[in-house]
């Protein structure tokens, strides 16, 4: 069945040399997996069609549009290669989902894809889909259109039952829904349903196992991703995103040396495509790992590696995460506050991003005896947080909500305000435990229940401290500084 695709590493050598000097986001693997994604088009672009599909199961955006634009040009009336053309300006499971610099372009190979009109009702219903995504009402939110797209896509999937095709891209519209305030997870279980039988059948195909990790990076699903994880990097060794997705499973479960050969493999190969983003994401999850594994050298050196990198797009949400956070990682986590009380904002950055700056700044201050200061960072998160709240982004709203009582509740401890202390820094944890991460981060920089346990223990009481401990290791298995602080206050328990 997957016969068009298995001459698919033979094709893309041969594509390599031309697309050698540009930049790709996630580069043009050389060997992508199986697909099959028939198409009424020009028969003799078949082939390149499944190439195109492939590098967008492995978010390889750039390099799927410049195959889906060949594919137009070489053909014409081919409406599916417009729907592609479109389609690569949506990313379901990032953020923003339908970026806005490019909104009108794809709007544009949508429209032209309507145009043109499909010869198969399969096709038409996924142009019809994709028209609602892009859909000239500007009032709309993503979420609304990510919504009607997954609607239509469930009518997709209902009339072509066999299609792999239908099914996988109907199991990723779920998964652009998935809300992270969802602690039962049902949109990731519904996808899953679709995701695993396929996967049974189709051990080779890309967006099945891909998808399958998206779904299960959760603390309640992360070992039924493990399968997934441990065949993704297989199916498509060439892909750097698809040698870093298995690390959001193997951080879940808390397999350090698995996450660190595969976020080293994604890194090398970012760096040779020139893919600077996904080269900073497997770089950040690579420190975080090392830190757990405590080798604070080779955590250093990746730092050393940001700091000599050169002209980093702040604005870029995931650049600018990765470059921000690695740094405070390593001096939060190792309680160097001098140093966190240092660390330093990028004004051009987003300011979910910026709060993670003011966040080790009031950490550090607050922590190294200096709780007025801190109260001026907490003030500042605050700023943001409603910055963030009256522009509709409701997740790092809260998100900056919990930084800022983080920050606040040392200050508190700072001054002796024991109670008021443990208050805010309890109902930080809780929040913080209702929400999931999103996928640019393995995690947060230092989780709120860890810290509620450390605070405990310094006010006396190891035994509730312990249970913190225990708790904060349920969520995120293997970390050191819960297992540490947990075997700390044991021994004084006992």
């Amino acid at each position: 069945m997957y016969r068009w695709s298995r001459a698919l590493s033979w094709l893309l050598f041969a594509a390599s040399s031309a697309m050698a000097g540009e930049v790709h986001d996630h580069g043009a693997p050389e060997k992508l997996g199986d697909v099959s994604f028939a198409v009424s088009c020009d028969p003799a672009e078949q082939q390149p069609f499944n190439r195109a599909i492939a590098l967008l199961h492995s978010f390889a955006y750039a390099a799927a549009e410049e195959a889906f634009n060949e594919i137009a040009t070489k053909d014409p009336h081919c409406a599916m290669a417009y729907w592609g053309l479109a389609m690569v300006h949506f990313h379901p499971v990032w953020s923003p989902p339908l970026p806005p610099e490019s909104f009108g372009q794809a709007q544009q190979s949508m429209l032209h894809a309507a145009q043109l009109g499909a010869k198969t009702a399969r096709e038409t219903g996924f142009i019809r889909a994709g028209g609602l995504l892009f859909q000239a009402t500007p009032a709309l939110k993503p979420s609304q259109r990510t919504e009607a797209y997954e609607q239509a896509m469930a009518k997709v999937a209902a009339d072509n039952p066999s299609d792999i095709e239908s099914q996988v891209f109907y199991a990723l519209a779920l998964l652009s829904n998935a809300s992270p305030v969802d602690k039962t997870h049902a949109k990731q279980k519904q996808a899953v349903a679709i995701l695993e039988p396929l996967f049974r059948t189709h051990p080779n195909h890309p967006g099945l196992a891909h998808y399958l990790i998206h779904a299960c990076d959760s603390q309640e699903m992360a070992q039924q991703g493990l399968q997934a994880a441990r065949a993704y990097a297989k199916i498509a060794p060439s892909a750097p995103h698809a040698l870093h997705m298995p690390s959001h499973i193997f951080t879940r479960l808390g397999l350090w040396d698995d996450s660190i050969q595969s976020n080293l493999a994604s890194k090398q190969s970012a760096h040779r495509q020139g893919d600077a983003m996904g080269e900073l994401h497997a770089m950040d999850y690579l420190v975080y790992a090392y830190i757990q594994e405590g080798k604070d050298d080779d955590a250093e050196r990746v730092i050393e590696e940001l700091n000599s990198m050169p002209s980093l797009d702040m604005n870029e949400f995931a650049i600018a995460y990765a470059a921000t956070v690695m740094p405070i990682r390593m001096m939060v986590e190792r309680g160097r506050w001098n140093d966190a009380a240092q660390a330093v904002e990028a004004a051009n950055a987003p300011p979910s991003i910026r709060a993670i700056a003011i966040w080790s700044k009031g950490m550090g201050l607050a922590r190294s005896g200096h709780p007025g200061d801190a109260d001026a960072q907490a003030a500042r998160l605050h700023q943001i947080e409603k910055q963030l709240r009256d522009s509709g982004d409701a997740y790092w709203a809260t998100q900056t909500s919990i930084l800022a009582d983080e920050v606040s509740a040392w200050s508190l401890q700072g001054r002796g305000d024991s109670d008021r202390a443990r208050f805010l820094l309890q109902g930080a944890a809780d929040q913080e435990d209702s929400l999931e991460k999103r996928p640019v981060t393995p995690g947060p920089v230092l989780p709120a229940r860890e810290q509620l346990a450390s605070l405990l223990a310094l006010q006396g009481n190891p035994a509730a401290a312990s249970d913190a401990y225990a708790a904060a290791l349920i969520q995120a298995p293997g970390r050191r500084g819960a297992l540490m602080g947990k075997a700390h206050v044991d021994q004084a328990i006992h």
